[in-house]
């Protein structure tokens, strides 16, 4: 490939980023918002592509059937990795590249593309992270006449679970002596939320509450996953989306609601991990058994492969008020005087110091350590990018403050390498890439955010050749 033009900026690195020795950077996609190559090779469709094939759904009815031709242009994009000095490379497995139903048949031309991904990773000196879920369910398993159960397919279907343990098997059987570490699901809320209760992502369901058995039956698929990935002798993750939960008063009912969000958003899918048992879920209507879908044994199965890391994804707090209409046990509000990122999200750096203090503080040595899987912000610049190089800065100060304060975390993946197909908004909106696309062309350009991520990683690595700096305990993780 040939060397690529990067913009230049005067950006300050940070005086003192005092993280451990041995922390690993890196950067995180997905495999359906860059791979494209949707009907080669024998891939079969995913929820995503017949969610995006709806008129409406995705922005500008964009779909992800090109997005960054990575499938074809993946050698071009390990050699910016490794432009950047990275330690690893966090990406997720097509489920339906593999499988094209979900279940049965394998597809040897999937299995031969993740084997040459990651060979020229290793060869790039690059660890693969690979993610067996980032929300591309094969549509077999959620059309019911084409694999799933009469119970209504996806993850409201228990069996769902089964298939996924299958996948994660022959998968494992394939790169296992290459991969260590594994990350089992990505943002498991998220996916129920938007894809199950509201209907604003793939599969297009829109359930509100009745959407809880999706909750259950993905955390199963990790118990059923990471009990065969270690009897494989490999490290198991799972990747959560997390947010620090602030009241909007100090009102009895604000403060209600703000525990009812945080049960939700927080808890839901990480009491379940850590302490083998779900939290109150009153407030939402059902008991422990979330409208039935747990079963005798279940938690116990979730619960016993004990986690290498928690891959935590941050980007901004939630404020809540006490609700103003039926339905919700709260109510978003505003987080005042905040900057925001293109998509309206709040820039609140503060707020993982906040988040990881506060993991370690509910969950004390249930606690695994911590690598932040995903962190980064969509701009509008173009490829002078002071807006994202701010970001990143500030929110790394907050790590190596939550750090300081004690917290165990192994290291950090920016969310993106690339700038990508972001689910229902399309490929021109929300651009979220340490390298620009031209999605007419598929020309790569780094940004000044390129330039100042690697001489930030290289800046650390000199300091650690100074100073080693020690951390508590030895147990393994990404």
């Amino acid at each position: 490939m040939s060397t690529p033009h990067i913009c230049s900026r005067e950006a300050a690195l940070p005086d003192r980023l005092d993280l451990p020795a041995d922390f690993r950077w890196g950067v995180a996609t997905a495999a359906y918002q860059i791979e494209g190559a949707v009907d080669e090779d024998g891939r079969g469709p995913s929820v995503w592509d017949t969610f995006a094939a709806r008129p409406g759904a995705v922005r500008d009815g964009h779909t992800g059937a090109v997005a960054c031709d990575h499938y074809h242009r993946y050698p071009e994009d390990i050699a910016l990795m490794k432009g950047l000095g990275l330690d690893g490379y966090r990406f997720s497995l097509a489920w339906p590249r593999i499988q094209p139903t979900g279940a049965g048949r394998v597809n040897p031309a999937g299995l031969a593309f993740y084997d040459r991904l990651v060979d020229d990773l290793l060869a790039a000196g690059l660890t693969p992270l690979p993610t067996l879920f980032h929300w591309d369910l094969p549509q077999g398993l959620e059309t019911p006449s084409a694999g799933g159960s009469a119970e209504g397919g996806g993850w409201l279907d228990r069996d769902t679970a089964y298939r996924f343990a299958d996948y994660t098997a022959l998968v494992a059987d394939r790169l296992g002596d290459r991969v260590p570490t594994w990350i089992t699901l990505n943002e498991p809320f998220v996916h129920m939320v938007y894809g199950y209760a509201l209907g604003t992502h793939a599969p297009g369901r829109t359930l509100m509450l009745d959407a809880l058995p999706v909750a259950h039956h993905q955390l199963l698929a990790h118990g059923l996953a990471a009990a065969l990935l270690q009897e494989r002798g490999l490290e198991v993750m799972i990747a959560n989306n997390l947010t620090p939960v602030r009241a909007a008063s100090s009102s009895e009912a604000d403060l209600a609601a703000a525990d009812a969000y945080d049960t939700l958003h927080n808890r839901l899918f990480t009491d379940p991990l850590l302490l083998g048992r779900y939290p109150d879920l009153t407030a939402f209507g059902t008991g422990p058994d979330l409208h039935g879908a747990v079963r005798p044994g279940d938690l116990d199965l979730i619960a016993a492969a004990p986690l290498s890391g928690l891959g935590v994804n941050y980007y901004n707090p939630t404020r809540v008020a006490a609700p103003t209409e039926p339905g919700l046990p709260f109510a978003f509000a505003e987080i005042p005087d905040a900057p925001r990122t293109a998509f309206g999200w709040p820039i609140v750096p503060d707020g993982l110091r906040e988040l990881l203090v506060g993991l370690r503080d509910r969950y004390g040595t249930a606690l695994p350590p911590v690598t932040i899987t995903e962190n980064g912000c969509s701009t509008t610049e173009g490829l002078d990018d002071p807006v994202r190089i701010s970001y990143l800065a500030t929110h790394l100060d907050a790590l190596a403050a939550a750090v300081a304060q004690g917290v165990d975390v192994r290291g950090y993946f920016t969310w993106s390498l690339l700038d990508n197909f972001e689910w229902a908004e399309g490929l021109f909106s929300q651009r979220f890439g340490l390298v620009h696309v031209d999605f007419e062309t598929q020309r790569r350009t780094p940004r000044a955010s390129y330039a100042w991520y690697r001489d930030l990683i290289a800046a650390h690595r000199t300091r650690r050749l100074q100073r080693s700096r020690p951390r508590p305990g030895t147990a393994p993780g990404v």
